[in-house]
C-alpha cells in the first residue's frame, strides 16, 4: 500500500515571490529613473522604455499563470490553449493601442484641432 506524502511548497512560493518582486522592483526603478537611452529611443511608434514595461508585465503575467494556476503540471496542449489565447489577445490589444494612439497624436499634431489639455 503506497502512501502519498505531502510535500511543502514553501521554498517554491518564496522563490516565485522573490522573482516577481525583483521584476516589479526593476519596473518601478525604470519608471522613476527613466533612463535616457530607453526613454528617447523609439521603436514602432513607442519608446523603448514602454516596450520594456510591456515585456516585463507579460513575463510576470505568464509566470503567475505558470506558478499559481499550476500550468506547469498540465498537458502541453492545454498550456498552449490557455497561454496562447492570452498572448494573442494582449498582442492584439497592444497593436490597437499603438495604432489608435498614433492616429490621435497625428490628428492633434497635423490637424486643425489643437492640444487644449
Amino acid at each position: 500500500m503506497a502512501h502519498d506524502t505531502h510535500t511543502s511548497n514553501t521554498k517554491r512560493i518564496w522563490f516565485v515571490f522573490g522573482l516577481l518582486s525583483l521584476v516589479t522592483i526593476v519596473e518601478v526603478y525604470l519608471g522613476i529613473e527613466r533612463p535616457h537611452f530607453l526613454y528617447f529611443t523609439n521603436i514602432l511608434g513607442m519608446n523603448l522604455l514602454n516596450w520594456v514595461f510591456i515585456i516585463l508585465t507579460l513575463y510576470k503575467a505568464y509566470y503567475i499563470t505558470w506558478a499559481f494556476m499550476h500550468m506547469e503540471g498540465e498537458k502541453p496542449s492545454l498550456r498552449w490553449a490557455v497561454v496562447g489565447t492570452v498572448v494573442f489577445l494582449i498582442l492584439y490589444l497592444v497593436f490597437i493601442l499603438l495604432t489608435e494612439g498614433n492616429y490621435v497624436h497625428d490628428v492633434f499634431k497635423l490637424g486643425t484641432i489643437k492640444w487644449n489639455f
